[in-house]
């Protein structure tokens, strides 16, 4: 069964599935529907929940001998795994789906991916797990739907806006819904009638912050490591949030890597960055970063992310900080 993200909560006051997989790269609109799912089983009595991060060399057996141990004080137990790149190889393929003729009333699975391909949609192991449970994609909104989705976000807020405050909302956060949604957040405070005027949203949101995330990212992209870190210094104080911050340092560097495969097969840079003026920025960083380094960086940015959602081995604002000196240049990983 395949749902989209406003389906879901419909499907959640229906019943549970066994098994959820969600996947996308937006990560706000992931992280609700993930927060949706584990409500509605934290309701129907699935106290106990496991986290899995499925990462390179993770020993998919856990995920059994998980299936197959209950705790003494739980009779349900939701199983979250998380697999960054997508791709279970053999060993988790076959473990998916020997989970799959398992799972029952008292285990749910939630297995969350990254936007996934046609051939990953057509693998066995994903349209095993697709017959017994649900399978959610995630879309990001783009620059011509940011609006709306900025004016339902409101509503749903039971704020209102001018048609002027909505876009000078949607230009200043550049896509990034968890940025938006932060900025709704404030507004709700700033706002005394529930109706955002132009003028509240350029004294709220308006390019009046000394400092921002794509100030950072140009600035590393530049291998100014020296502005990147006073900038990530300024953000901090200007309390932008953790996860804004490595949204937009874990884009960029997926970006990165796609841009770079594809200039390898020959493509033009002005085809892959329709931006000029960043065109020279991109090759700037791509001339010093190898692929290597690129995927080391991505894989330091899931750590940042564990740290943000409670993981105690990293301060956050620690790995953002090396996140943005090796964009720069200054490799430690």
């Amino acid at each position: 069964m395949r749902l989209n993200p406003r389906q879901l909560p419909q499907s959640l006051n229906k019943g549970l599935a066994p098994i959820y997989i969600v996947s996308g790269d937006e990560p706000l609109l992931v992280q609700e529907c993930c927060d949706s799912i584990r409500a509605a089983a934290k309701k129907q009595g699935f106290n106990e929940r496991e986290l899995l991060h499925a990462e390179h060399n993770f020993d998919w057996g856990q995920l059994l001998a998980s299936a197959g141990s209950m705790s003494l004080f739980a009779e349900k137990k939701l199983i979250e795994v998380r697999l960054p790149n997508g791709k279970p190889g053999d060993k988790g393929s076959k473990a998916l789906q020997e989970f799959a003729q398992i799972g029952g009333e008292d285990l749910v699975l939630l297995l969350v991916l990254p936007k996934v391909d046609r051939s990953q949609l057509n693998s066995k192991w994903m349209k095993t797990l697709e017959q017994r449970g649900a399978l959610i994609q995630v879309w990001p909104v783009d620059a011509n739907e940011m609006p709306r989705w900025i004016h339902q976000r409101l509503r749903a807020e039971g704020l209102d806006a001018e048609p002027e405050a909505i876009q000078i909302l949607a230009e200043r956060v550049e896509g990034n819904l968890l940025a938006a949604s932060q900025e709704i957040e404030k507004l709700k405070l700033l706002s005394s009638d529930n109706l955002i005027t132009a003028a509240t949203m350029n004294d709220a949101v308006a390019s009046s912050a000394r400092y921002d995330v794509f100030g950072l990212i140009d600035r590393a992209l530049a291998g100014d490591a020296e502005a990147a870190v006073k900038t990530l210094h300024g953000l901090r104080a200007e309390g932008v949030e953790a996860p804004v911050v490595l949204w937009a340092l874990a884009r960029e560097i997926r970006s990165l890597l796609e841009i770079g495969e594809k200039l390898d097969q020959g493509q033009p840079i002005n085809r892959l960055v329709r931006i000029q003026k960043r065109q020279p920025l991109v090759q700037t960083a791509l001339s010093r970063l190898s692929r290597r380094q690129l995927e080391a960086l991505l894989l330091r940015a899931r750590a940042v992310d564990n740290a943000i959602k409670g993981g105690r081995e990293l301060n956050p604002w620690t790995g953002l900080l090396e996140l943005s000196l090796n964009l720069s240049g200054k490799r430690s990983l």
